[in-house]
């Protein structure tokens, strides 16, 4: 039988030197580091990676569509939406990377599209439940309680993640506001503090002293860098003695922060910054959320208020 002059799919696949898993991962990574990705980012897809490829049982190299919907449909049975996302997100960059440096011959991922969540209600703090959890810690009188007092200030006055928050430096304390240096985008930025938490603070670091082990401004009872697990187990404890049945939680704080402000009157753009988000489609959802309290401060102070026209 005589030959065709061009080799077919399978004999391609044949001569082909496919990628390993093991070098596609050396690639993907040292991308990853040149570009100076945060550690929790690149443990992060290391963890997706692994998690993916233990379910789907094959090399990840290998994939075809069909293996990631059934990825998909396998998690679906036991995990969240938003938790399937992030996985579906770390995929995503890991094939987008072999497939711009013609590692794969076809992108897995290039018709897979996240799945639709419910946006969920962002739960926030009132007057009343801020009140009642600063009361419930000034009862401890102690230099742990003091300090927690002033994260939460700082929290609720900046906005700032818990990340950032342990990392803050004496030094980076200037009067009335912080620079904020160990961000999510590695891009600085500058929160500002009211009086209170201003007033506060000072008292704090006088109280913290000097010390030679550490520079970093908030610390445990030991005189060591605060481990950021420990400030989220006392703040959930801090909840529960206040009675307060929403989450206790930096992240809860940074919402309440933003609403405030958006109540207030800060404009979408003034906010971005202040929390340090590089897209504005974040910032504008808190907008949306809480639209009817804008709507309500309209009403109470609408540029047309008091006209008789």
């Amino acid at each position: 039988m005589k030959r065709r002059k061009e080799l077919s799919k399978e004999e391609l696949r044949i001569i082909k030197k496919n990628i390993s898993d093991e070098e596609a991962f050396e690639e993907f990574f040292k991308d990853c580091y040149l570009r100076n990705l945060r550690p929790a980012t690149i443990s992060y897809y290391k963890n997706e990676f692994h998690a993916a490829k233990k379910i789907m049982n094959k090399q990840l190299v290998e994939c075809e569509q069909k293996n990631i919907e059934n990825l998909i449909l396998q998690s679906k049975q036991i995990m969240k939406v938003t938790t399937i996302n992030t996985r579906l997100r770390a995929l995503r960059a890991f094939f987008n990377f072999l497939d711009k440096r013609k590692l794969i011959d076809i992108n897995p991922m290039k018709n897979v599209k996240l799945l639709r969540d419910r946006q969920k209600t962002i739960e926030t703090l009132d007057n009343k439940e801020i009140e009642k959890l600063i009361k419930i810690i000034r009862k401890e009188k102690t230099f742990v309680s003091f300090r927690d007092e002033v994260i939460i200030l700082v929290f609720l006055d900046t906005g700032v993640r818990l990340s950032e928050l342990v990392g803050i430096s004496v030094g980076d304390v200037r009067e009335n506001k912080i620079v904020i240096r160990k961000t999510k985008n590695l891009f600085e930025r500058t929160v500002y503090l009211s009086g209170t938490t201003q007033e506060q603070l000072s008292r704090y670091i006088k109280i913290r002293g000097e010390l030679e082990v550490t520079n970093k401004l908030f610390i445990s009872q030991d005189n060591r860098e605060l481990n950021p697990h420990s400030i989220q187990t006392r703040l959930t404890k801090y909840g529960k003695l206040a009675k307060i049945s929403k989450r206790v939680s930096p992240h809860t704080f940074r919402h309440t922060m933003a609403k405030r402000m958006i109540v207030s009157g800060v404009d979408v753009f003034s906010l971005m910054h202040l929390l340090g988000h590089t897209d504005i489609t974040v910032t504008k959802r808190y907008v949306n959320l809480w639209g009817q309290d804008l709507e309500q401060k309209h009403k109470l102070h609408g540029a047309l208020k008091g006209l008789k026209i």
